[in-house]
């Protein structure tokens, strides 16, 4: 019995967490009321403000980050996407020289 679940492993469960009192409309509104105080003069301006809306500006514009912002995915999943990527063409590259040029 136990050789026969060894060919059909569960995969393990995802932690999907869900803030419970996250409101986006609150959270934008904050943003254009810290933008117009800014702009009047009132407080001083935030730099690290400024990195985050270059930062969605940028994912905002390309799709292809867009998509997988959308999907969940984060820097570390694509840098992983990528490396498993090249390390399939190598080995590809390997075998056709090691069978077609050898």
């Amino acid at each position: 019995m136990g050789i026969l679940s060894f060919y059909h492993m569960p995969k393990p469960r995802q932690y999907d967490h869900k803030p419970i009192y996250y409101d986006p409309q609150k959270e934008a509104l904050q943003k254009r009321i810290r933008k117009v105080k800014v702009e009047m003069g009132v407080e001083k301006p935030d730099y690290e403000q400024y990195k985050e809306e270059i930062r969605e500006a940028f994912v905002g514009s390309t799709t292809h980050l867009r998509k997988s912002l959308d999907k969940g995915d984060d820097i570390r999943n694509r840098e992983y996407k990528n490396r498993r990527l090249i390390l399939i063409a190598i080995g590809l590259i390997v075998a056709l020289w090691y069978f077609f040029l050898r």
